[in-house]
């Protein structure tokens, strides 16, 4: 066993598995705590490496392209605090560093672990359910569907479609980008409907605009990667065969809809309505969210 124990968590190297720990510090993002424990099996490690400093150093992990679903979700764009596969060691543990990274080595030369890409996800991202409280609303997913629930600071055009709820067999992809204080972010649901939708997050009611609290809008990365997860391996899906995916299924009788259903739908397409008659909406927009109120019910 090679272990290294240090403020911001701890790594545990079985021959077998990595296991990545965070610390309870309160100086460990919130982000790393809520992910909680990494098992990092030893196929999906590309390479290890500790970076000495002149008080502190850093031990960095590389996983295989297409290995874990948190990577895939957020393209590398976490901020630095906030990776789980980093960790820095104090300067009197550097010894140390160095002997887990040359054991994760060894075992990745002994195993003749490849470096080319997964065809498939290694690790198996955030469990679920999963639900987080963003800026623009609350995201949740169970493993089957996605639902946001707007905030009451929602632009009124999300707010007028209500609770958006996307089954996860209509998703193509996610969008992530996170708020870096100067710069909002987003999350975004890509459907094979708004594929080439060019909405704002702020107005696109398939994406929840983050402008708030950048450690808690990080947050919905935890999301983003279980979302990832379950869907199909970017190894099997080339760009472009996502609009056929269902082409074959038996067509499913629509439920009946109650007088409530249609007194809600109806108040909301009033909504959005005035919306486009104020200049609110484009037309573009009014089109799009008027199908996403539609879909909905």
């Amino acid at each position: 066993m090679a272990e290294i124990i240090q403020r911001d968590g701890t790594w545990a190297f079985d021959g077998s598995t990595v296991r990545i720990t965070p610390g309870r510090h309160r100086s460990v993002p919130l982000f790393r705590q809520t992910y909680g424990e990494i098992a990092v099996p030893l196929e999906a490690v590309s390479g290890v490496v500790y970076e000495p400093e002149r008080k502190r150093g850093r031990l960095r992990m590389r996983l295989r392209e297409g290995a874990d679903p948190l990577l895939q979700a957020t393209g590398g764009r976490l901020p630095e605090a906030a990776d789980p596969y980093r960790l820095t060691v104090d300067g009197d543990r550097s010894g140390v560093a160095e002997y887990v990274v040359a054991e994760i080595r060894q075992s990745l030369l002994l195993d003749q672990v490849p470096k080319e890409p997964t065809k498939t996800y290694l690790l198996p991202g955030p469990p679920v359910p999963v639900s987080v409280r963003s800026s623009d609303g609350t995201v949740s997913f169970d493993g089957t569907q996605v639902r946001v629930d707007w905030a009451d600071t929602s632009d009124r055009v999300k707010r007028a479609t209500g609770p958006r709820i996307i089954g996860i067999g209509d998703l193509v992809q996610v969008e992530w980008l996170p708020n870096s204080g100067h710069e909002d972010g987003f999350l975004r649901f890509v459907t094979r409907e708004t594929v080439f939708s060019k909405l704002p997050a702020e107005r696109d009611p398939y994406a929840l605009d983050l402008w708030g609290s950048v450690r808690r809008d990080l947050l919905t990365a935890l999301v983003a990667a279980a979302v990832t997860a379950r869907l199909p391996h970017p190894s099997t899906r080339p760009g472009t065969e996502y609009t056929d995916r269902n082409r074959d299924r038996p067509a499913v009788p629509a439920p009946r809809r109650s007088a409530d259903h249609h007194d809600v739908l109806l108040r909301r397409l009033r909504e959005l309505g005035e919306l486009h008659r104020d200049g609110v909406l484009t037309d573009e927009e009014f089109a799009l969210t008027k199908a996403a109120v539609l879909r909905s019910f």
